[in-house]
């Protein structure tokens, strides 16, 4: 099979990547490759993608695409996105490019991607709003520029499926972590200022909110399920997450403990836009799909810490 995989050398899409890879499959990719987080983080990322046989283009997808990308894909994953809660990322910027990027790949997936098998867009549980803990058919109610920019995207993705112009499906991810975690989450900057001995900034409050933290295996094993399920999937939409939830402190307690060395903890200001809980409602993933996360809490944030200290230390 031919892949094309948006926001290939971020977090999520070069694990995607890698995945296939390591399955055989032809894999392209695309990335603009900003400066929202250090590039050279990205540009790790995309060697580790690219020993495996994958190949990718530094391009962005608000530009022309017309003979920049393969037409013979059979599957589109769409996760390129301008991503977080960032008070220094524009309303322009989140639009731009959650909205007008999507429409310009969906403008060419419509015009080029003839024999395309299933376009899978990659969502957010922050679309829910404050709580997310709500089933797919609830309605939601973003409270962030991101949030509702990655609504409108899923939507626009949605609606070329209501008028039978695509076949497409879409996902809702929580919380996710894991190794290549971008360096502002979490558990990324948490793992650094605990080895650096520098402050760890918390959101005041923070500590209690609750999460369906998801390791980022578990939601490539999700997203991969689709495949040969084109039919089933066609014009849905899914929570992909773990149904266990634990707070931002329990995290940091497990993070201490796996090193061996306590954080320095610097409250902040709470975050505007930050959601107070999420609880991934996986039931229809699970009878559609037959997603089933795997990984607990402590063994992923092992993986993570493992991968840090191998690319950052050892």
């Amino acid at each position: 099979m031919k892949i094309l995989i948006t926001g290939i050398s971020g977090f999520i899409g070069s694990n995607l990547a890698e995945y296939f890879l390591d399955l055989g499959h032809d894999v392209i990719g695309i990335d603009n490759f900003n400066d929202y987080y250090d590039v050279s983080l990205k540009r790790l990322n995309a060697e580790d993608v690219k020993k495996r046989g994958g190949k990718i283009i530094e391009a962005d997808l608000n530009a022309p695409l017309s003979d920049l990308l393969p037409s013979d894909v059979d599957y589109i994953f769409h996760l390129a996105a301008q991503p977080g809660i960032a008070a220094h990322v524009t309303l322009e910027e989140y639009v731009q490019n959650n909205i007008f990027a999507t429409q310009n790949l969906l403008d060419w997936t419509l015009a080029r991607a003839r024999n395309l098998k299933l376009f899978v867009n990659i969502a957010t549980s922050s679309v829910y709003g404050k709580e997310a803990t709500l089933p797919e058919d609830a309605e939601p109610r973003p409270i962030s520029y991101y949030g509702t920019t990655k609504l409108a995207a899923e939507q626009l993705v949605l609606g070329l499926v209501r008028t039978g112009q695509l076949k497409a499906c879409s996902f809702r991810c929580f919380s996710v972590y894991g190794p290549r975690e971008r360096p502002e989450k979490l558990y990324t900057k948490l793992i650094r200022s605990i080895y650096e001995k520098t402050s760890f900034p918390l959101y005041q409050g923070s500590e209690h909110h609750s999460r369906s933290f998801t390791y980022v295996g578990d939601i490539v094993e999700g997203l991969t399920s689709v495949i040969g399920k084109e039919v089933l999937c066609n014009g849905e939409i899914f929570n992909i997450g773990s149904d266990h939830e634990h707070t931002t402190g329990d995290g940091i307690r497990l993070i201490e403990r796996i090193i061996g060395m306590k954080a320095v903890i610097d409250h902040i200001p709470p975050r505007r836009g930050d959601q107070l809980r999420t609880a991934a409602i996986i039931g229809k993933a699970k009878r559609v799909l037959g997603y089933l996360p795997r990984t607990d809490l402590e063994s992923g944030l092992r993986e993570q810490v493992r991968w840090y200290r191998e690319k950052f230390l050892d």
